[in-house]
């Protein structure tokens, strides 16, 4: 019996998505939630699997194709040893035979658009088959690089040898969705940007003062920066809501709850997962939380409602080395905090020139609804909280 392989149901957030890679191959065996299927979001990546064990028969979508919610892509012959020829139809989809290796169609398809001899790659895929990525990592010695290509890592790939050498690829549809929301950013809203510093003499001495009870007690999860400005972030938010609010027309959302987002760079792009009801959350929950999601992050395993909602943002440049920087609002949010790296300079402490931690914060705000004053206090509070943890713990 044929079983209709459907790309997943997409949140309302999430119009349609690109086919990105086909795991199985027309004939190929598989059994029941076996991985088929990859499809990109603006989001993330979703896995879709084999609803049952069989064989694959039809191939109705190929890489890179636009996927709608639900749409049939592909179907399976159940059965233990299910073996059914393709349909002529789509006897274009069965792989074919190049110089005595197996090719994915899609990689056909591109090696053709490229004048690329098949013979000249080797194929990764399964059983030596030639797949759509080993044809986009193939540059023969002497071929110039088409002025455009079909696909795109996510990525970056060294360039080719050579003089001049260019190579023009298709934005990932994560991409292309972030530099769009990102120029929507800079035109629908009033953002400006507030900076300050903090001292980090005390969080520093508290983590290394109690890092070791902290990781025994809590079964393995390090004691890190990040769970403190968290809560930080948490405790400022209650005492400034207007930072926590959303714009929606003309009205103003005032969320009775702290969804934190906690921005992750991937190889793919930017995500922010969101640590729902942080208010609640301890530090060592915030911090074994933030770990598994940039496991997940690093893995693409992230889920759509995992980085879904959110009423605030903190992003971490100072991992990267960034000194100071103006982060970008995440709508419908109002505001960002930026972290950046930690460097030893000298400060006035009561009179006297010390050499200190100190870290630069800035605070990226939506001035059509938060004014200078709030803005300014917000993040005065997040410094305050941050020179002083023990006011994070005792909430005061």
């Amino acid at each position: 019996m044929a079983i209709e392989i459907k790309a997943p149901t997409y949140p309302e957030s999430v119009q349609e998505g690109t086919l990105a890679t086909w795991h199985k191959n027309v004939g190929d065996s598989v059994n029941r939630d076996d991985l088929i299927v990859d499809i990109e979001t603006d989001k993330v990546v979703l896995e879709v699997v084999a609803p049952a064990t069989g064989t694959l028969t039809e191939v109705l979508k190929a890489e890179g194709d636009s996927i709608l919610s639900n749409e049939v892509i592909a179907r399976i012959e159940e059965g233990e040893a299910a073996i059914t020829a393709a349909p002529a139809a789509k006897q274009e989809e069965a792989d074919v035979q190049v110089a005595e290796a197996l090719v994915n169609p899609a990689a056909k398809k591109l090696a053709d658009e490229r004048n690329i001899d098949l013979s000249q790659v080797s194929g990764t895929g399964k059983g030596g088959r030639i797949t759509k990525e080993d044809v986009v990592n193939f540059t023969p010695a002497a071929a110039p690089v088409p002025a455009a290509a079909p696909a795109a890592k996510a990525t970056e790939e060294p360039m080719p040898a050579g003089d001049r050498v260019e190579r023009r690829v298709a934005m990932t549809r994560m991409r292309t969705r972030i530099a769009e929301r990102l120029l929507d950013v800079t035109q629908t809203t009033a953002s400006l940007t507030t900076f300050n510093e903090v001292d980090m003499s005390a969080l520093m001495g508290l983590r290394k003062q109690y890092q070791d009870e902290f990781t025994n007690t809590h079964n393995g999860t390090r004691l890190g920066f990040m769970g403190f400005f968290v809560k930080a972030a948490v405790e400022a938010l209650k005492r400034f809501p207007l930072v926590n609010a959303s714009i929606d027309g003309t009205d103003i959302v005032y969320h009775g709850f702290q969804d934190i987002g906690v921005a992750v760079s991937t190889d793919r792009g930017l995500v922010v997962p969101v640590l729902r009801n942080a208010e609640n959350m301890s530090i060592a929950t915030v911090e074994n939380s933030i770990g598994d999601y940039a496991g997940k992050a690093r893995d693409g395993k992230l889920s759509i409602e995992e980085m879904t909602g959110g009423t605030f943002t903190i992003t971490n440049g100072g991992v990267y080395g960034s000194l100071l920087s103006t982060p970008i609002i995440n709508p419908p949010q109002t505001a960002i905090l930026g972290m950046h790296t930690i460097q030893q300079r000298p400060v006035a402490v009561n009179g006297q020139v010390e050499i200190r931690p100190m870290m630069y914060l800035a605070l990226s705000y939506d001035h059509r609804l938060i004014d200078g004053k709030e803005a300014v206090q917000f993040l005065v509070t997040i410094k305050q909280l941050i020179e002083d943890p023990a006011k994070i713990l005792l909430e005061i």
